[in-house]
This record gives structure tokens, C-alpha cells and sequence, in this order.
């Protein structure tokens, strides 16, 4: 085997490597007299196969094999003999036509391309300064919530046979729906039950539902949104014969220790501390959110060296792809409209390259000082994953079991967040009162880089088998409101 360097440019590196025709072949020998003992072929006794005519028989089949592990051994003989630590897997590329190789006609020759790691020394953890934002808990925070929490539990009470429904009443109501004359489908119900100005119900069907009253029997006139889901109504006129049944106005509820008890707890005293500690879950989680960034931007700043090309274009890549799919539906940050696609681009790949930068400098502070996912942290991970798949938990389990690069996935996040509590251990780290304002602001230290785009949860599959097809749910009124798309 012949291993040249032909091409060493910042932390890339290409190899050229030639395998000799004799040298596989040497190779196919030695596989074929591994197996001449379990080959059992007819006028042969088992075991008795003359290796020549297995070498005839199966020689260009398991040639192919070979050329693969041959590339493999070389690529990686030629990254140990150059103590090289390759920054993700070599590409190779073949020079020679494999059916002359496989025919045994023509060496194998091919190239390796390869980027590195580089080599750097990450800055000592205790050197940092951090300010860790931290906000205390009022009583005042605490009441609002659980005055928020009545105002849900709200409750109505049937008004007088006189009274005339106003913006924020219930009314309980039947009504049938029609387009030029003809019924349709999900357009009637009984008994509904209907807060006037929740926006419920498509525009105009409400608001002209103030001033009705008991027995009232008032015909609406409304028209379906031209975006309306169903298509056949969308943009289309229609009248909906409608009958009041009762008008109930809102009750105010009371927070005192019964209130408290409908909602689980023994007293009012008992709900306040749950409350409590649910905003100061709330404020610990976003201040360490706000330690992690700055500490992010700490080891950003601190370090400076060459990044592996190859890396760097698969993390923009992957951020790109994002940011064309929000430029597409005219989703756009309002920091970047205007903006042409190459300040764009130019914007996002430093982007890339702080990530790759961070990934690296943290995975190196790791490794040095043996922080390590334990196999329950990541069977921990797996289970919260098939959680969100209800029905298919099984699969979902079986799946990332099996799946070693899928367990990778969920591996890095949980390593990152160790290796930052690991830093934040060391540093300095003052705690400083701000607001709430404050604490949840996207505003962060001066100089905070800019960020990427959050990746859209899109409907995702689960990584097994269908689930069996679920029960039809009931139909709705078509009358209702689409839901408004989560962004």
C-alpha cells in the first residue's frame, strides 16, 4: 500500500492511496481459506472445496466486500500512521473503474479527503466572570397568578327572561345554518353554548348576538373567511337560523380556601406556596438560561482558531435550509428585512461557525475533565421521547435501542447542558437582582451574537410502525373558528 499527501491547506488534508491488484488478491486468498472449511458444495465432501474453485465460483462477488474494507483499513492506516484526529468521516474518491479492480485487473486507487480537529487549548472555566441574572418572587406576582387562575375557572349564571346578552355573556343556543337555501354539513347544533367576544365562532356570528334574549329567534347573516377550511364554504354567504335559550352572565369567582380545594389544594395558603414555587421553577430555569448564553458568549470570545471546513458547511447548511423556509412563508425577523441573501448568508454561516467553535471547546473542556452521559440519563431521554408518541411508545423505544446515531442525537444536549454546569461550578459567578422584565428579555450581554433561527417543530413520524388508525372524532360545527396555526 502507497499512502501521498497531496494536499494540506489550513485543516484539510487529502490523501493519495494505491492498494496493489496482488494485494487484494493476497487478501481474497486469505478470505476465501477463512471460509474453505464451512463451504459444502455438491460432488464436494464439506470442508473439501478446493480454494481455487471457490476463488472461481465467488472470487469477483466477495471482491466487492473486500475493496470496501481494504479502503476502510487504508484510510484509516494512513489518519494513525499521520496522527491525524479526522473532524467527522473521510470522503473517498475512486480513480480506478471497480470492475477492473473486482476482476483483479487494476490496482485500487483512490484519494481521501479529510478534514481535521484542530488543535487548540480551551481557556480554564475558573478564569470566568459571569453575571447570572436572578429575580425574586412577589407577592404581588404570586397573587396576579392566582387571580389569573380564577378568571379560567370563570362560571355563569342564567339572567333574567328579560335580560339582553352583552359582550362577555354566555348564551346557550340552537342553530341551523344554510347557503342559498341548502343545509350543510356541520353547520347546525343544540344546546351550544357560547361566550359572546371569545371569537369562538367566525366573525360576525357573536357580535350579532348582542342584545338578544331569551327566546329570542334572530337569523344571522354572515360570510365564511375566503381562507376558511372548508372549501366549499370558504368565501360563501350564509344565514343561520338561530334560537336563544338562555343568557347567562359571568360570575366572579372567589378566592378564598374553597376555591383552593376545587383546584386539589387543602387551603388558599397551600395554593399560594404551589404557585410560588412553580414562578420560581419558572425564574430559575430562564436565569440559568441567561448563565448558559453568557457563558457561551464568554467561550466565544476567548477563542480563536481555524475550524474544520466540513463542519462548518453542514451546520449552515442545516441553519440555512431553516431561514429559507421562514424567508418562503414571509416569516422574517425584523432584524433581517431588507437584508439581500448574501448579507444574509454572510450573517448566518458566523452564526455556523460560533456554534461548530462552541461545540468544539465544550466538547474538549468535557472530555478533559471525564464528564460523561450516563446510560440512564440517555434511557431517561429516550423514554421522555416516546412519550410524544402515544400508542407507539414500544416502537419508539425499539427504535432508538437500535439506532446508535439517533441516540447520538439525543446524547449532545444532554452533554452540553453537563459540561456548562461543570463551567459554571468553576467560574466566578455573581448573582444579580433584575426584574422580571429584565430576566425575560431577549436582550443579553453587549456583544451577544446574533441567533440562528429556532427550528420549527413540524409534525413529526414516529420512527416505527404506523400506528393502527385512530376513532373518528366527532364533528364540530362548521361555524367554529379555524384554530390559529402555532408558530
Amino acid at each position: 500500500m502507497q499512502v501521498k499527501e497531496t494536499k494540506a491547506e489550513g485543516l484539510s488534508r487529502t490523501y493519495d492511496i494505491t492498494i496493489t491488484a496482488a494485494e487484494l488478491d493476497a487478501k481474497l486468498d486469505a478470505k476465501v481459506a477463512e471460509m474453505q472449511p464451512e463451504v459444502s458444495l455438491k460432488g464436494f465432501r464439506p470442508g473439501k472445496v478446493p480454494a481455487a474453485h471457490i476463488k472461481r465460483m465467488f472470487g469477483k462477488s466477495m471482491m466487492g466486500e473486500l475493496v470496501q474494507t481494504a479502503m476502510d483499513e487504508a484510510s484509516q492506516k494512513a489518519l494513525n500512521d499521520n496522527e491525524i484526529k479526522p473532524a467527522g468521516n473521510p470522503q473517498y474518491h475512486l480513480e480506478t473503474e471497480v470492475d477492473e479492480i473486482v476482476a483483479g485487473k487494476a490496482d485500487l486507487k483512490f484519494h481521501m479527503h479529510v478534514d481535521i480537529m484542530p488543535d487548540f487549548t480551551p481557556t480554564d472555566p475558573a478564569k470566568l466572570k459571569i453575571e447570572r441574572p436572578v429575580c425574586k418572587v412577589s407577592d404581588a406576582e404570586v397573587d396576579e397568578t392566582i387571580a389569573r387562575i380564577a378568571g379560567e375557572q370563570k362560571s355563569y349564571k342564567e339572567k333574567a327572561a328579560s335580560a339582553k346578552a352583552k359582550d362577555g355573556d354566555a348564551v346557550v343556543i340552537d342553530f341551523s345554518g344554510s347557503v342559498d337555501g341548502e343545509k350543510f354539513e356541520g353547520g347546525s347544533a343544540e344546546d351550544t353554548e357560547l361566550v359572546i367576544g371569545s371569537g369562538q365562532f367566525i366573525p360576525g356570528f357573536e357580535e350579532q348576538l348582542i342584545g338578544a334574549k331569551k327566546g329570542d329567534t334572530p337569523s344571522l347573516n354572515i360570510t365564511f373567511p375566503k381562507d376558511y377550511q372548508a372549501e366549499h364554504l370558504a368565501g360563501k354567504d350564509a344565514v343561520f337560523e338561530t334560537v336563544v335559550k338562555a343568557v347567562k352572565g359571568p360570575v366572579d369567582t372567589v378566592v378564598d380556601d374553597e376555591f383552593a380545594t376545587k383546584l386539589g389544594m387543602t387551603s388558599l395558603e397551600s395554593l399560594s406556596d404551589a404557585v410560588r414555587k412553580n414562578i420560581e421553577t419558572e425564574y430559575t430555569s430562564q436565569s440559568r438560561a441567561r448563565a448558559k448564553r453568557r457563558v457561551l458568549d464568554a467561550m466565544d470570545e476567548k477563542h480563536d482558531f481555524d475550524l474544520p471546513p466540513g463542519m462548518v458547511e453542514a451546520e449552515f447548511s442545516q441553519i440555512w435550509q431553516q431561514v429559507e423556509a421562514d424567508l418562503k412563508e414571509g416569516n422574517v425577523d425584523d432584524e433581517d428585512k431588507g437584508k439581500s441573501e448574501d448579507d444574509l448568508k454572510k450573517e448566518y454561516r458566523a452564526i455556523a461557525e460560533r456554534r461548530v467553535r462552541l461545540g468544539l471547546v465544550l466538547a474538549e473542556i468535557g472530555q478533559q475533565n471525564n464528564v460523561i452521559v450516563a446510560a440512564e440519563e440517555v434511557s431517561r431521554a429516550i423514554n421522555q421521547e416516546a412519550m410524544r408518541y402515544q400508542g407507539q411508545e414500544k416502537q419508539v423505544v425499539e427504535y432508538f435501542q437500535n439506532n446508535p446515531e439517533a441516540q447520538a442525537r439525543l446524547r449532545a444536549p444532554i452533554f452540553e447542558e453537563k459540561v456548562v454546569d461543570y463551567i459554571l461550578e468553576l467560574a466566578d459567578v455573581k448573582d444579580v437582582k433584575v426584574s422580571k422584565e429584565e430576566l425575560f428579555s431577549d436582550d443579553d450581554a453587549p456583544g451577544a451574537a446574533k441567533k440562528a433561527p429556532a427550528k420549527k417543530k413540524a409534525a413529526k413520524k414516529a420512527p416505527a410502525k404506523k400506528a393502527a388508525a385512530k376513532k373518528p372524532a366527532a364533528k364540530k360545527p362548521a361555524v367554529k373558528k379555524k384554530p390559529a396555526a402555532k408558530k
